[in-house]
């Protein structure tokens, strides 16, 4: 039976069998033009799991056949950076066109100091580096080094190119050629690998290798559905269901299930998975499912961020504990994610609408002539701090966005807004 992971056997070794990421690697896309001219500069690529990343990296070395090194941020330090940077140094030579690449997975598990220690070959052409991250680099990849790469969007795969690599696997692959294998229904695979093309694949290899006793190996839905239900311990080990575990945990917040959260939160901390990521989403729902329910909610998680920086694991397990099964426990409102979206729905629909005068600032003379600023009522001169006037563009007048939910504490801004507006906004 092979050991190494079928993805490895099956990766594409040109451009033209890489799959997906036509918009980066078709004939006309924008990072074959550069390639067509001879060039590659360093880069950001930041997409889903399984979207190609890795395999790009190694397919630009080999297009432009420059010496390749590369590094896992979560194992590598400041001390392997240089390390690496100086052999690269050696074996690339300074501003040549033919200087190594530098390959480094996950780059937002990266320190400030460990991304800084890259400035410098970046800077003088020592290397090209290649980054591949999963989260928005603009939060991840300190502005210095940021500035100094092109960033480059990869998508989750549709179901006609996951189609592709499961068919491509199955025509390509040795060992599986070896096997009576019918592809008799695949929409359960393209399904659970959620347009992550190394998870489809690995769940086509354990599916067959659980099946490989029978003669003849028909994947249906059904039969695939079973054996990844029986061996889904097998695949968070591997971190395979790393979104789905994500996304049980986040549902168990919205849910108001503490227990749930909890227990998600401990398969997450047992598996190594980065702690500032789980914070960095716990702080997200606080104002995207709780919002003005509970405004500390936001609060919480906010100083769980901070605080699990500061602290690390393994005492950081229980801070993340105190904000899931307080977040969980909080009552839940979305009507501030739902004012934004409708808000920035209708801007696109009406484009820039014209200030009103009275709201507009009047720094200098002719703009006080021209009326800006006139009549505007300064709330704090009426009782209660407030006014009724009119603050929106004359095309959305009486237009609500914002609608407080139905808990105790969107009650009272409910009251409160209504005693200001009367009927003029319909909450």
């Amino acid at each position: 039976m092979e050991t190494t992971p079928l993805a490895a056997r099956v990766r594409p070794e040109s451009l033209d069998e890489y799959i997906g990421q036509e918009h980066l690697v078709g004939h006309k896309g924008s990072l074959r033009k550069v390639l067509d001219l001879g060039q590659l500069h360093s880069m950001i690529l930041w997409g889903p799991p399984g979207t190609g990343k890795t395999t790009l990296a190694h397919l630009l070395a080999k297009v432009q056949q420059r010496p390749f090194y590369e590094l896992s941020a979560i194992h590598a330090g400041v001390k392997e950076v240089r390390e690496v940077i100086e052999k690269a140094k050696q074996n690339g030579g300074l501003f040549t066109q033919k200087n190594p690449l530098l390959f480094i997975d996950e780059i937002h598990r990266f320190s400030k100091a460990q991304q800084d220690s890259l400035l410098r070959a970046v800077e003088q052409g020592m290397i090209t580096l290649i980054g591949a991250t999963t989260e928005n680099p603009s939060f991840e990849v300190i502005n210095a080094l940021l500035s100094r790469c092109q960033v480059y969007t990869l998508k989750a795969l549709d179901k006609e190119a996951l189609e592709k690599v499961l068919k491509n696997a199955l025509k390509k692959d040795r060992y599986l050629q070896e096997l009576d294998i019918r592809l008799e229904e695949v929409e359960a695979i393209l399904q659970l690998s959620g347009g992550d093309a190394r998870k489809l694949l690995s769940i086509l290899e354990l599916v067959v290798q659980s099946m490989s006793s029978e003669k003849v190996i028909r994947l249906t839905n059904a039969r695939v559905q079973e054996l990844i239900e029986t061996n889904r311990v097998l695949f968070d080990k591997n971190g395979e269901f790393h979104y789905d575990i994500i996304s049980a945990f986040i549902k168990s917040l919205r849910g108001s299930d503490p227990h749930a959260a909890v227990y998600w939160l401990a398969r997450m901390l047992n598996a190594g998975e980065d702690i500032k990521f789980i914070a960095r989403r716990m702080l997200i729902l606080a104002s995207e499912d709780i919002g003005n329910a509970n405004p500390n909610a936001l609060l919480m998680a906010k100083t769980t961020f901070d605080a699990v920086a500061i602290v690390g694991m393994p005492e950081a397990r229980i801070i993340l504990s105190q904000c899931a099964t307080y977040l969980a426990s909080s009552p839940k409102s979305n009507a501030a994610y739902l004012a934004i979206n409708k808000a920035q729905a209708t801007v696109d629909k009406t484009g820039n609408l014209s200030v009103p005068l009275h709201l507009r600032n009047a720094p200098t003379a002719l703009m006080k002539e021209l009326d800006y600023g006139k009549n505007y009522l300064y709330p704090h001169d009426y009782p209660n701090h407030s006014v009724a006037q009119e603050y929106m563009p004359d095309e959305l007048q009486e237009t609500p966005f914002y609608i407080p939910a139905s808990n105790p504490a969107e009650l009272r801004l409910r009251d409160y807004l209504k005693n200001i507006w009367g009927d003029k906004y319909p909450l």
